[in-house]
């Protein structure tokens, strides 16, 4: 898979823990921010997305010339971004 991916999340959040094992089981390596304790990740997730909710999960190409923003675990999309 030639993306880029990335989930701001946080500890207690149950739709992120199913995004994460989601992509865990397709073998999707990601990065992840803790946006409950990291301030400047948070404020650069509600650049992008507006608002406050999470899982926020970008998909990008690996040039980063296009960047896909989902806002939620939503498991359809996500499969079709990543190719699966």
């Amino acid at each position: 898979m030639n993306k880029k991916v990335t989930i701001y999340s946080t500890p207690t959040c149950h739709f992120c823990q199913g995004a994460k094992e989601f992509f865990q089981a397709h073998g999707v390596m990601y990065e992840e921010h803790n946006v409950a304790t990291d301030v400047a990740r948070r404020k650069e997730m509600v650049d992008k997305s507006g608002q406050l909710g999470v899982p926020v999960i970008t998909i990008s190409d690996q040039d980063g010339s296009h960047e896909n923003l989902i806002v939620g675990f939503d498991e359809p999309k996500l499969a079709k971004l990543i190719g699966i």
